[in-house]
């Protein structure tokens, strides 16, 4: 009778074990930019917190630096399941929905308090676009605003033609199109050799990637602050693997998202600051450019502006008009 009892107990614990080996979600998160990028170690805190929250329910694990998927491949292998979990540059999804673009429209948004209005008032739009694709969204952090770097000075709007241009969007192309600059598309981790090799000489993005890259090293002299905009990473989910998550769970990844986004943008504020003197320090000149060219990137705005409008439709109009 022992024997049997004995059996039964351990018949039962087998069957508690098995229940919640099930019960148990393991998520990779794919990143595209190095650890010790912000982006980076928000998402890892992020991993992190929801793992030690979860009571063993969920667990993820970060993969940094393209490890997993490089940065073009995150969008498809969350979208597909092959990631449950990753985070990608949401203007370079503007094929897949115009409004992904909207945080990357030049002088659209020219301050961090500006960038969260347009943040605010395009989120329920994008939210539902990525609902239709079979993706959650979860939280998004703007990088630093946007400067124009450059192996040479450029103190007019001649000394744009033909400037062999950086771009990784759409808007960045024709941004380069309506200067007369000449566009070639370069993620950010092939940044460094892009510049060494000459293949460009020339970009637009935050001082954030500019210093992780050390792009000074590469022969690039001059970080021209014209705050052009503020681009967003966000982080995504695949719908399947979040419908496997009781509601108890899905809560808190999603109260953690919210703390993960308000840090983000703390981080993002601190390294506007932080990272344009680490260029300085560098040795680079950082500066303005003159009214003149300023105001000619400022038209060159507005025509992209209304360009993205007509191409978003009413969605786009919607989300302008609250903005506005």
């Amino acid at each position: 009778m022992k024997i049997v009892n004995k059996i039964i107990v351990l018949f039962i614990a087998f069957i508690v074990n098995i229940n919640f080996a099930l019960s148990e979600e393991k998520w990779d998160m794919a990143l595209a930019y190095g650890a010790s990028n912000f982006h980076s170690a928000n998402a890892a805190e992020f991993a992190k917190n929801v793992s030690s929250k979860s009571g063993g329910k969920l667990t993820i694990v970060t993969h940094p630096g393209g490890s997993l998927y490089k940065g073009g491949e995150i969008f498809r292998a969350v979208r597909t399941g092959q990631a449950q979990i990753g985070e990608r540059f949401m203007s370079a999804l503007g094929k897949e929905d115009p409004l992904l673009e909207i945080d990357s429209q030049p002088f659209l948004a020219t301050s961090y308090g500006d960038a969260m209005k347009l943040y605010q008032a395009s989120k329920p739009e994008i939210i539902k676009g990525l609902d239709a694709k079979g993706l959650v969204f979860l939280y998004a952090v703007p990088w630093p605003a946007q400067g124009l770097y450059s192996k040479k000075a450029i103190d007019s709007k001649q000394d744009l033609k033909g400037l062999k241009f950086r771009a990784y969007n759409s808007s960045l192309i024709r941004l380069a199109e309506l200067t007369g600059m000449a566009p070639t598309k370069i993620e950010a981790a092939e940044i460094s050799q892009a510049f060494s090799t000459g293949a460009v000489e020339s970009m637009i993005t935050s001082p954030t990637t500019g210093k992780n890259s050390k792009i000074w090293e590469n022969g690039v002299k001059y970080f021209y602050d014209i705050a052009a905009w503020f681009p967003k990473n966000m982080i995504i989910v695949n719908k399947d693997a979040w419908n496997k998550l009781d509601k108890a769970t899905q809560d808190m990844v999603m109260k953690q998202a919210t703390l993960a986004e308000r840090k983000g943008w703390q981080l993002s504020k601190q390294g506007n600051v932080s990272d344009k003197k680490a260029l300085a320090d560098a040795g680079m000149v950082v500066g303005k450019v003159n009214s003149s060219l300023q105001s000619h990137f400022e038209k060159v705005g507005k025509t992209m502006a209304t360009e993205w409008s007509e191409k978003a439709g009413s969605r786009g109009a919607a989300v302008l008009s609250a903005y506005k």
